[in-house]
């Protein structure tokens, strides 16, 4: 782990799915106003865009759509290429909105397919398993997620997910954190020293920016009611 790693996460911008509530839509992808939302982030995280070491990113649309267009200067001067589509980072629930879409067709869309999706292996879109809505499951999943970036040698890394893995992600020894993150949110994180070992729990360090207003996750309620 780099000594002083900040994680600068980032939230989905407005995706079909938050309109009208409806969680039928299959890996639900960005609305015009979801991608006006991400193009008006990056200029406001100029200095973060500079700083950035690693980006990685949920593989569903909107949060590589999001990558793109919100974290789009960092994405150019690393390469898109070198962006990790992290299939760990998913959002927690087994809506069709909430699943991703297979490798081979993320592949074949040219909007996507100049992204590295070698990590998307032909369970990451089952949500069994590893990757199921079970709240144990879900939990482990983003403890993996935060050993993987504490395990990084990168000092500053970008993660795009979605609110409800975020909650889950920045999770306490209290339980998952209940901050509701708006659109095209990004807020910078650190290692908790004293967790640092075992569950590697992260503290806020600030607030940076939010593009768009609060869009309602997935979830049929807040995640721990």
């Amino acid at each position: 782990m780099a000594p002083h790693s900040r994680i600068y996460l980032t939230r989905h911008a407005q995706a079909e799915h938050n309109v009208d509530l409806d969680y039928s839509i299959p890996d639900a992808p960005l609305t015009p106003l979801g991608k006006k939302q991400a193009a008006a982030l990056a200029p406001k995280i100029s200095s973060l865009q500079d700083s950035a070491h690693l980006i990685v990113t949920s593989p569903l649309k909107r949060t590589l759509q999001t990558t793109k267009l919100g974290w789009g200067p960092a994405v150019e001067r690393l390469g898109i290429k070198n962006v990790i589509c992290l299939p760990q980072a998913q959002e927690c629930n087994a809506f069709p909105c909430d699943t991703g879409s297979a490798r081979a067709e993320l592949a074949k869309h040219p909007e996507f397919k100049e992204f590295d999706l070698a990590l998307l292996t032909d369970d990451w879109t089952s949500k069994q398993g590893f990757y199921s809505e079970d709240r144990g499951a879900i939990a482990d999943r983003a403890k993996w997620v935060r050993h993987f970036l504490r395990d990084r040698a990168e000092e500053n890394i970008v993660l795009v997910a979605h609110g409800d893995v975020l909650r889950q992600i920045t999770a306490s020894s209290k339980g998952p954190s209940e901050h509701m993150w708006q659109n095209a949110e990004v807020r910078i994180f650190e290692f908790n020293p004293e967790h640092v070992d075992g569950e590697a729990f992260l503290h806020q360090k600030e607030d940076v920016a939010a593009a768009g207003g609060y869009g309602p996750t997935s979830s049929s309620a807040d995640f721990d009611a």
